[in-house]
C-alpha cells in the first residue's frame, strides 16, 4: 500500500511517501512555491501528483493550515495534534510521552499515555514562543540559524515579551558590548523561558521535541533541566507528515 501525507505548514509543506508502511521518498518546498507550482485549483487546492512525480497512491491524507481547502476527493483531512501524535508514535515506538512542537508560527504541548492524548495546549497567537522568533533573532544578529543553535552558556536576560521590539532590545545589547555568541545564547534562553509556562503543568520522563526547533542544540540543552530524557527522532521536521501516512497505512 501507498500513501501520501502532506503537512501543510505556514512557512513550507513537507510531503512524505510510506510503501508498506515504509518511507520512500520525502521532500520540503515553501508553502508558497507548493500552491504556485505544485497545485491546481477549482473551488478548492487539487495536489498535482503529476507535478510532485509521485505516482500511484492508494490513500492521502493531509494536515496543517490549509487541510480544509485540499481536494477533499483525494485527501483525507486530520487535525495537527493527531498527525504529530502519530508521527511520535511512527518514529519512536512510545505510547506515553510529552511532544512539543515548535513550529514556524505555533506551538503545540501534547501528553499522551497509553496511546490516548489526554491533555494539550496551544499557542497560535504570539510570534515570540515560535520559530519565526529565532528566525528574526539570527537575522538581526547576521548569523545562520544552524551556528546560532549551538550557543546556550552565559545568556543575558532579555526582557522584552514581543518578537518585534526584541529587535530593538537586541541592538542594544550589542551596542553594550556583548558578543554575539552570549547573544546567541540568549535568544536561545528567551525562547526556552517562553516555552516554559506552557510546559508546566506537563511532567514526564520522556520528552519528544519536534518541528524545525527539535535541530536547535541550545534548546534540548535547556529542556534538560526539566525532563530526563529528551527523545531524538531522525524526522523532526516531517513528523507532522509521517503522522499523517502512518494514520493513513493503519486506519483508511
Amino acid at each position: 500500500m501507498r500513501v501520501l501525507g502532506i503537512d501543510l505548514g505556514s512557512r513550507a509543506v513537507k510531503i512524505v511517501l510510506m510503501e508498506d508502511n515504509k518511507i520512500i521518498h520525502s521532500m520540503k518546498v515553501s508553502t508558497m512555491n507548493f500552491y504556485k507550482n505544485y497545485c491546481d485549483f477549482n473551488g478548492k487546492v487539487i495536489v498535482n501528483l503529476e507535478k510532485l512525480h509521485i505516482g500511484q497512491i492508494n490513500n492521502a491524507v493531509s494536515t496543517g493550515y490549509g487541510k480544509n481547502n485540499t481536494d477533499l476527493l483525494l485527501f483525507t483531512p486530520i487535525n495537527e495534534l493527531k498527525a504529530h501524535v502519530y508521527g511520535g508514535f511512527y518514529q519512536t515506538g512510545l505510547k506515553d510521552f510529552i511532544l512539543l512542537d515548535v513550529g514556524g508560527q505555533d506551538v503545540k504541548v501534547v501528553k499522551v499515555e497509553k496511546g490516548i492524548i489526554t491533555d494539550l495546549e496551544l499557542n497560535e497567537k504570539c510570534a515570540a514562543s515560535c520559530g519565526r522568533y529565532l528566525e528574526n533573532m539570527a537575522h538581526v544578529l547576521e548569523v545562520s540559524l544552524q551556528d546560532m543553535s549551538l550557543h546556550y552558556k552565559n545568556p543575558v536576560e532579555l526582557n522584552s515579551t514581543c518578537a518585534v521590539f526584541s529587535e530593538s532590545e537586541l541592538i542594544g545589547k550589542i551596542a553594550e558590548g556583548v558578543s554575539i555568541e552570549n547573544l546567541c545564547s540568549s535568544v536561545n534562553y528567551s525562547l526556552y523561558k517562553r516555552l516554559k509556562p506552557l510546559l508546566s503543568k506537563f511532567k514526564d520522563k520522556k520528552l519528544i521535541l519536534t518541528g524545525g526547533v527539535a535541530n536547535n542544540t541550545a534548546i534540548k540543552e535547556f529542556l534538560r533541566q526539566d525532563y530526563e530524557d529528551i527523545v531524538s527522532i531522525k524526522e523532526p521536521q516531517f513528523n507532522g507528515a509521517i503522522g499523517c501516512c502512518y494514520y493513513g497505512s493503519t486506519f483508511l
